[in-house]
């Protein structure tokens, strides 16, 4: 046995319980203490920058259209004031396979990163709600007494502001989440406008904003752990390489109360630990970890990191924190919870070996990473803003006309994806001279903006020109001397 596994040996004890559940099931209430540091920092202002986007966007507009919009119940989508209507689903459909294998990659290179950093649950658990919490009750112990204290004019008091103040942002994002639906002209009628006008948006809101209320004043750090899918599918896609909030154990290890008389293992070599001349017992030193338990009193879902990757961590940095300040104090270099993976602390704490975080598996996955975005951007850039289809009427032969030309009716279908009116539609046939196309009825050549242009038309052939039974034809689709689209259709003629 080396000197890592005598130094460190995981019983997985933990592995059989929730930090959040007693023995009995019954939940244990969190009161994490309040955290402080660089990475909170860092964090809140990343937080705050999020937020500003995430209740900023609904009311940007390129052309008169929103930034992002997500419209369901009309089927009509918009992103970054690109519309996507139903013809484009394929892209969609190719959008989340592409995002199903960047989260498997994501999570196998940079574990729960965007977990702690970017996830609208933490960054509105912990970056708002939270705040508000330790404003009003106090930090951990505070809000123990409070909890605990009998229903004094105090506590009435506090706890009424408090929810009060936690429905407030509620209904607020209730109303932004409606807005990248419905719209933000919509949600502003629905506020503004009597209920009886919109009584199913007034019904939709009041019931967004009873679920946010109720996921951010009980359900709390239970979504992380028993409702959202992606904290359980990183216990199946974490690997020793993934880059994670870790302890080192083997620098941390054996943890214990400092004294004045020992020394942590990081100020030893590690050949300290066996017997010298003078003794045949190992010198008795202590890991860096002096057992304080802060990184345990400040985590939000009541982990102990200290026992490894564990499926509660969304690595939110409070511990790194927590632990960097106690080192600072205790004299050690910091560090001893920090961003790594199992394998860099193992290998960097083996002599003449560098500790190395960025493999290159991570390079590669990285790099991969960077393609399929670069695919999906260029696929959703090219898109066409007009789709045109012209499919031949079902159960209808070729008919013979004046002069020997053979005819075929046609129904077609010009879908603009612009928020902006196409006039004068013209179609054109492509190679095929002697063609003529004749339309039906004294249909509207003009497309409206994200609407659909539908007619019947007639293609008309010459008989010698059709050399087989089906023949394809190439047509243009031009708007006042500009080719907007193009397309193909086959055309049936007698058999040759």
């Amino acid at each position: 046995m080396n000197i890592i596994d005598e130094l460190y040996q995981d019983t997985e004890e933990y592995r059989d319980h929730l930090a959040t559940v007693d023995k009995k099931g019954k939940r244990v209430w969190m009161y994490p203490k309040k955290p402080s540091g660089w990475f909170y920092n860092a964090r809140t202002w990343v937080s705050f920058a999020l937020l500003a986007l995430l209740f900023g966007m609904p009311f940007l507009r390129v052309n008169g259209e929103p930034i992002l919009l997500f419209n369901v119940l009309e089927r009509k989508f918009i992103i970054f004031s690109i519309v996507f209507t139903p013809q484009d689903m394929h892209l969609f459909a190719l959008a989340m396979v592409t995002f199903m294998l960047f989260v498997v990659l994501f999570t196998v290179v940079f574990g729960r990163l965007f977990c702690g950093w970017i996830c609208p649950q933490t960054i509105f658990m912990e970056m708002v709600f939270r705040k508000i919490e330790y404003w009003i009750d106090g930090d951990a112990g505070q809000q123990r007494k409070l909890a605990a204290a009998p229903w004094t004019g105090e506590k009435i008091l506090k706890r009424v502001s408090k929810y009060a103040i936690f429905y407030a942002i509620s209904l607020l994002i209730a109303n932004t989440f409606l807005m990248y639906i419905i719209g933000s002209d919509e949600v502003i009628k629905i506020a503004t406008e009597p209920v009886g006008q919109h009584l199913g948006g007034f019904i939709a809101l009041l019931v967004f904003s009873g679920i946010f209320f109720f996921v951010f004043s009980y359900m709390r750090e239970q979504v992380c752990i028993a409702v959202c899918p992606y904290g359980r599918l990183q216990g199946v896609l974490l690997v020793p390489d993934s880059i994670v909030v870790h302890y080192d154990y083997v620098r941390g290890e054996p943890r214990g109360k400092i004294q004045k008389s020992q020394l942590a293992v990081s100020d030893l070599p590690l050949a300290s630990t066996q017997p010298t001349a003078n003794s045949q017992q190992p010198i008795a030193v202590k890991g860096d970890c002096i057992d304080c338990k802060l990184c345990v009193h400040v985590c939000p879902t009541g982990i102990d990191i200290r026992n490894g990757t564990q499926l509660e961590c969304v690595n939110c940095t409070a511990c790194i924190d927590a632990c960097d300040s106690i080192m600072e104090k205790v004299n050690r270099p910091k560090g001893l919870i920090r961003y790594d993976s199992d394998n860099g602390i193992k290998e960097g704490h083996q002599p003449g070996t560098k500790r190395k975080i960025f493999t290159t598996r991570v390079w590669a996955y990285t790099g991969v990473l960077v393609a399929l975005i670069a695919l999906q951007a260029f696929l959703f850039a090219t898109r066409s803003d007009v789709e045109t289809v012209i499919l031949r009427t079902p159960g209808q032969l070729y008919q013979k006309v004046e002069g020997d030309y053979l005819s075929n009716l046609y129904n077609y279908e010009v879908v603009n994806k612009t928020s902006k009116d196409i006039p004068k539609i013209e179609f054109r046939l492509v190679g095929a001279p002697e063609g003529r196309i004749k339309l039906v009825g004294e249909a509207s050549s003009n497309v409206p903006k994200e609407g659909m242009l539908k007619g019947v038309m007639f293609i008309e052939m010459p008989k010698e020109k059709l050399e087989s039974r089906k023949t394809e034809l190439k047509i243009e689709v031009w708007s006042e001397g500009k080719l907007v689209d193009e397309t193909k259709t086959n055309f049936l003629g007698p058999v040759k």
